[in-house]
């Protein structure tokens, strides 16, 4: 029997719950299907020689790359395989993922890969596109939180959920097209954060519990304990790129990002974009050359100091909706 989520408008058909996430109790219908620890009747023969599409940096203790993607022999899936031997197989149309780890590793471990790029991947090759951001709920309208790597979007939306705003989603912010509008859509119900990120917000890392046994970052439950997950998708209403700058700031600074330069901005922080093949991109282009002219982009200068992430949350929020109200109704719902 297999127990059924909904994450990221999808429909999960697991034969393995997955922690931190609720069951589904609505029809049996699913739009994927995924198989934890049964790759060995995965149908493609591991002798045979598969293409590599992408490899990152190598782990220099163990000499191979930290992720290796390959197109499997057969052409029918996508194979990631991590440096710490956790492996998927993501089937073409994105309807299909199989995953298989070490003995000693657990499933929370493997699902950290799971619910973020694995999945991340999948919603691209469905056609989804998403952002590498955090999103929250702000009255009816959801903002995402966009960066690199490291500047803090997970603390900011931690922030936020602190001081009583809904979170939708953390890492992965799926984009759903409705033609009239483009939803945020609901992701996986926590905010994972470092141990530092942790200690600026709560004063003692020990205040949240571990993702997993084995590494050391935190989560917060949301729905649990006072923070809230959003009920429902809603429409993406502001985009913040999140920049710590070079400047030392007492204050956030919040500028207007408008045409090519925010177009350009929001492609560099997309959901794994060294995977995508020119389909992907292509529909990558159209959703967000819509975005940019129809919903506010700014950038955000970031005080370096941990303790005034809260004044950040205020900055953010007191613009988007001074932005959000100036913006006529078929922009704020993201019309073309």
């Amino acid at each position: 029997m297999s127990a059924l989520h909904f994450v990221y408008g999808l429909r999960l058909a697991c034969n393995i719950a997955l922690p931190g996430l609720p069951l589904w109790f609505g029809e049996d219908a699913f739009d994927v299907r995924i198989r934890l620890k049964e790759w060995r009747t995965l149908s493609w023969k591991s002798s045979e020689p598969a293409d590599t599409f992408h490899a990152n940096s190598f782990d220099p203790a163990n000499d191979h790359p930290n992720l290796l993607v390959r197109m499997l022999p057969g052409g029918d899936y996508w194979g990631l395989f991590y440096g710490d031997s956790v492996r998927f197989a993501v089937e073409r149309f994105g309807r299909e993922v199989w995953a298989d780890w070490p003995d000693g590793y657990t499933l929370e471990d493997a699902c950290t890969y799971l619910v973020g790029p694995v999945m991340g991947l999948l919603l691209r090759l469905r056609g989804t596109v998403c952002l590498h951001s955090s999103a929250v709920a702000l009255g009816d309208s959801a903002i995402a939180l966009v960066g690199l790597a490291g500047v803090g979007k997970s603390t900011t939306a931690a922030a936020f959920a602190c001081a009583g705003f809904p979170v939708l989603s953390d890492d992965v912010v799926a984009l759903a097209d409705k033609g009239g509008q483009i939803l945020v859509q609901l992701g996986y119900p926590r905010v994972n954060l470092w141990p530092d990120s942790v200690r600026a917000l709560f004063g003692s890392e020990d205040a949240l519990p571990r993702i997993t046994p084995t590494w050391d970052k935190r989560y917060i439950p949301l729905g649990q304990n006072g923070y809230r997950f959003a009920a429902r998708p809603l429409p993406l209403g502001a985009i913040y790129i999140l920049d710590r700058g070079e400047a030392v700031l007492n204050a956030p600074v919040v500028e207007e990002v408008s045409g090519k330069q925010a177009f350009i901005a929001l492609v560099a922080n997309t959901y794994v974009n060294y995977l995508l093949d020119q389909d992907m991109r292509r529909i990558e282009f159209e959703l967000l050359g819509r975005v940019v002219p129809g919903i506010p982009v700014r950038r955000v200068l970031m005080p370096s100091e941990p303790s005034a992430i809260f004044d950040l949350c205020d900055a953010i929020e007191a613009d988007a909706k001074q932005a959000m109200l100036s913006m006529p109704a078929s922009a704020t719902s993201g019309r073309g």
